[in-house]
């Protein structure tokens, strides 16, 4: 009874967090997804690797709800982020998820250049209409994570890369989402930079249990990851 009560409790402690089946995804004639399944269980940090045109990017965004799979009935195409299926949900149903569910970084930090890096980190919070000092409290903290509190009033064009893509990342992480989705993060950076942040997604990871889903050329950050997903002609072939 104590063996099998513990570990009920042990395997309650986590839930897949990423649940993906057939998805499908053509540009007129060019099929670009095959049918992709996958799940990813919480709190992972997950490479997808594979040549350029493999697929890799279209699929992080369709998981990332930033793109639609190719007629998901015809397919029976099912995706699941944190418990819920949002293939069906109307635009707004669909903001919202993203906005309380799922936090992105690309290869170029996308801040916005009129704004301090505090103001940019801020700016998800005030989309989903958060309270402001709670909102502030965790953006200083953030910052002190990020090692870049000494930033928080500068903007993107006085702040090197590796800081410009820190506070992409902080912004990535204000409201607390359960998925990180990161395109070519460190494609940007030079080596040093590039493994400083390769470090701090584990450390986030370790502090404020999120899933990481990294598509990435380094070899490198794939090969640190839990696990490594390979792709090839819009089909997962490896790391299942």
């Amino acid at each position: 009874m104590f063996f099998t009560g513990y570990f009920t409790l042990f395997f309650s402690i986590f839930e897949t967090m990423i649940k993906a089946r057939n998805i499908h995804k053509s540009y007129g004639d060019l099929e670009v997804l095959k049918g992709v399944d996958l799940h990813i269980e919480e709190g992972e940090v997950i490479s997808i690797v594979g040549e350029s045109g493999a697929g890799k990017s279209t699929l992080l965004q369709i998981l990332g709800t930033l793109d639609k799979p190719t007629t998901p009935k015809k397919f029976d195409t099912q995706i699941d982020l944190a418990g819920q299926s949002f293939i069906n949900m109307s635009d707004r149903q669909l903001s919202s998820f993203r906005n309380q569910n799922i936090g992105f970084v690309f290869q170029f930090h996308q801040l916005l250049p009129e704004f301090t890096a505090l103001e940019n980190v801020l700016l998800p919070t005030r989309i989903a209409g958060k309270n402001e000092k709670e909102s502030l409290e965790k953006a200083y903290s953030l910052f002190e994570d990020l090692n870049i509190a000494h930033r928080i009033h500068h903007k993107p064009n006085e702040m090197s890369g590796g800081e410009a893509q820190r506070t992409a990342v902080a912004r990535a992480l204000i409201n607390s989402p359960k998925i990180i989705f990161a395109d070519e993060p460190t494609g940007n950076l030079d080596s040093k930079n590039a493994d400083d942040l390769h470090q701090l997604f584990f450390d986030l990871r370790d502090k404020y249990h999120q899933t990481f889903v990294i598509v990435t050329h380094n070899t490198h950050l794939a090969d640190t990851t839990d696990r490594k997903l390979v792709m090839k002609d819009g089909m997962i072939i490896q790391g299942l």
